[in-house]
């Protein structure tokens, strides 16, 4: 039996009973013969409370002080959980992203990782040992300041561990059975898929299905560290996230499934001057601001003036900061004006059969166009098709494409067992 790494969300150790549940899992894989290392996320909702707090005390608090609040809420998880496996008579140990060798830049609350050196995590395991790991921090290498990853950073501390630690597999635990067709909170007949490339799900973790992060699958996708998605709340067969088919081979579907966001903003840049350079310099105040773009559109120029429009997404969280940034350089661009929408919502069919299939778009505008949503921009790379939409579309849309794909399952509705979506 290899060395596992298991990742548990904020939903499975949402409370005691949670906790003492997840303990038992973790000593079952110990009985069967692993070695297991655990990243834990906080508990529940704890992050967004935390925020909360942070921001009725400091409308703008400081990124270093903001880091070190936010990682008490695995550092809680983490010990709670040792307590619970010692409780069963295994001994334990808990770390936090710093003692366990996870090092970052310098960028605070979406810092990236730059290496993993677990010296201390190997000698736990070494003395038989299952080690408890603090998910979505770590070190920076030159301040060694405590650092965040953002959102979704303790799976992506768990991969690059199962990949330092040359782990056989990389399990998420979640609350729900695997990844599906569609967001099982949106679509109920939503069927869970046994096997899924990287490609599709980077591509899924993109467009904003969020049982998975993108940073996350794309390190997978690196060290080739195969991912199990499963619940903690059964005992069921998950999703397996690879290059190559676990099990039995199974056939890549045409269509992988439908994923929606409705965390991203719109700005459209009005009346820029139809010229080389000016969307160079509109995208570099954006990128100089350390804000990523999403989907990007611009309008043919009007001949009588000779200026166009530009249109992008970003997420929600920088656009003020995209704002500022770009009326900071209105002089030197001579665009006439900055229009901000964040009622927007984003729909992204993604499937590797697509582009050897015929009728594919066509199936795709047709949903969307008899259940009366209104695109508003489109995208589109060799395995997705995305389209803007008003924010209140977005749920109907999901469920008719979903629909007019034949994604829907003939059987149990698929079942969410905890979290709150927040």
């Amino acid at each position: 039996m290899g060395l596992v790494v298991q990742k548990y969300g904020g939903s499975s150790v949402a409370d005691a009973e949670g906790i003492k549940r997840v303990a038992k899992r973790i000593v079952e894989a110990k009985k069967n013969g692993h070695q297991v290392v655990v990243v834990v996320s906080a508990m529940g909702d704890t992050t967004d409370e935390l925020i909360d707090l942070a921001e009725q005390v400091s409308p703008m608090p400081a990124g270093r002080e903001f880091d070190m609040l936010l990682t008490a809420g695995e550092r809680i998880s983490m010990a709670l959980l040792a307590m619970a496996i010692k409780n069963l008579g295994h001994e334990a140990q808990s770390f936090t992203g710093s003692q366990a060798g996870v090092i970052t830049d310098s960028v605070h609350n979406k810092a990236r990782i730059i290496d993993v050196t677990p010296g201390r995590i190997r000698t736990a395991l070494d003395e038989g040992n299952i080690a408890i790991v603090a998910g979505f921090q770590g070190v920076s290498q030159d301040k060694k300041d405590i650092t965040t990853l953002g959102r979704g950073g303790s799976d992506t501390t768990a991969v690059a561990l199962a990949a330092a630690l040359d782990a056989e597999v990389c399990e998420i635990y979640t609350d729900v059975d695997g990844v599906f067709t569609a967001d099982p909170r949106v679509v109920k007949k939503a069927k869970k898929i046994d096997w899924i490339s990287f490609e599709d799900m980077l591509e899924l973790a993109a467009s904003g299905s969020k049982v998975l992060l993108h940073r996350c699958v794309e390190y997978a996708r690196r060290y080739n560290i195969p991912i199990h998605v499963r619940s903690s709340f059964s005992g069921l067969q998950g999703t397996w996230v690879s290059n190559e088919p676990t099990g039995d081979k199974v056939e890549q579907a045409i269509i992988s499934g439908v994923a929606h966001d409705t965390s991203e903003a719109k700005i459209t840049v009005v009346g820029v001057p139809d010229k080389p350079g000016e969307a160079a310099a509109i995208f570099r105040a954006v990128a100089d601001a350390e804000i990523n773009i999403d989907m990007i559109v611009q309008n043919v120029s009007a001949a009588s003036t000779g200026l166009t429009d530009i249109s992008f997404t970003l997420p929600k969280a920088e656009g003020r900061k995209a704002i500022d940034a770009l009326e900071r350089t209105k002089a030197v661009i001579g665009f006439d004006s900055l229009r901000y929408d964040d009622q927007i919502g984003k729909i992204s069919l993604v499937g590797a059969g697509m582009k050897t299939n015929p009728g594919v778009t066509a199936d795709f505008f047709k949903a969307l166009s008899d259940a009366g949503v209104n695109i508003e921009l489109i995208s589109t790379s060799e395995i997705r098709i995305s389209v803007v939409t008003r924010a209140d579309d977005v749920n109907e849309a999901v469920r008719a494409v979903h629909t007019a794909f034949g994604l829907d399952s003939d059987s149990d509705e698929a079942v969410v067992y905890g979290g709150t979506g927040r």
